[in-house]
């Protein structure tokens, strides 16, 4: 038995779930989220609570069975309470903005880039008053997509390793590298002994 799978998905107030033929939809206070599934997993509502089944034990359906609970356990998390995703940017003169609803990025290139949300994405930006740090938060319903938004951000301008600059997650430790050793010194070379 799947010890993800088995466990009940707890159902807070004010949450509808409709279970149709390889699909289930998950209405609540933030929005309406709906996602296909296996039509073989069985899913149950129970006093408050919902159960996930699975017909067999073939590795299929093993399988099958904790990813499906996942993905309902995180829509209903997702139309209670949404899902954030916090990105710092580092770097001398980058900046972050709204223009409106958009996110305007300024990243060091020669031109500024301007990004409009995808339906269902929220914006925000701002600057941290503590270490003065430009940051931006891609806010929706759907984890999915809100990870997939947040990584095409980062996309735009990596971390890179030398000096740290770039746009990376809150938390995220960036591995860095030493630069190169200075010239005096150093054998060979025009600074050399001929």
């Amino acid at each position: 038995m799947s010890r993800i799978g088995k466990r009940p998905i707890p159902l807070p107030k004010g949450v509808e779930i409709k279970v149709g033929t390889g699909e289930i939809t998950v209405k609540g206070p933030k929005g309406t989220l709906t996602k296909p599934i296996h039509p073989d997993m069985i899913v149950e509502q129970t006093d408050g609570n919902l159960e996930i089944k699975r017909p067999s034990d073939s590795k299929e359906h093993r399988s099958l069975h904790g990813l499906t609970r996942t993905l309902i356990a995180n829509m209903v998390e997702g139309v209670t309470n949404g899902y954030a995703r916090t990105l710092d940017v580092y770097g001398v003169g980058y900046r972050t903005a709204m223009n409106g609803k958009n996110l305007a990025l300024s990243v060091g290139f020669s031109h500024g880039i301007e990004l409009a949300p995808p339906p269902g994405i929220e914006f925000e930006a701002g600057t941290d008053q503590q270490s003065r740090t430009p940051y931006l938060v891609v806010k929706g319903i759907d984890k999915q997509l809100v990870g997939q938004i947040a990584a095409q951000i980062r996309r735009l301008r990596k971390p890179e390793p030398y000096k740290g600059k770039g746009i990376r997650y809150r938390g995220e430790q960036i591995r860095r590298k030493a630069g190169k050793a200075g010239k005096a010194g150093g054998k060979g070379g025009k600074g050399g002994k001929k």
